[in-house]
């Protein structure tokens, strides 16, 4: 996220249809031993009902844009995109 915090491409991540909630969440320092530094400095999470919403998302105009944006803020050499579904422990 290229050292930024609440990027303003916020609010053009929230306009992607089907998106149910859209978390950024930014590394912090910590000085506690035996915990590495972090080597990225944020992430993002897109929440979808199901994996069929998330692929008729990916194929809008608003996920294009918001795809098109991330240059803006994130090395596209770093990003990674992984698909879960959430199984709560706790």
């Amino acid at each position: 996220m290229n050292g930024c915090r609440a990027p303003a491409s916020a609010p053009i991540g929230a306009k992607i249809p089907g998106l149910r909630k859209l978390v950024q969440s930014h590394t912090i320092r910590t000085d506690v031993d035996g915990l590495p530094a972090a080597d990225y400095d944020g992430m993002a999470e897109l929440w979808f009902d199901d994996l069929a919403s998330l692929l008729a998302a990916r194929a809008s105009p608003e996920w294009a844009a918001s795809t098109a944006n991330e240059k803006n803020f994130a090395d596209e050499k770093r990003v990674a995109l992984f698909v879960a579904e959430e199984h709560r422990i706790l």
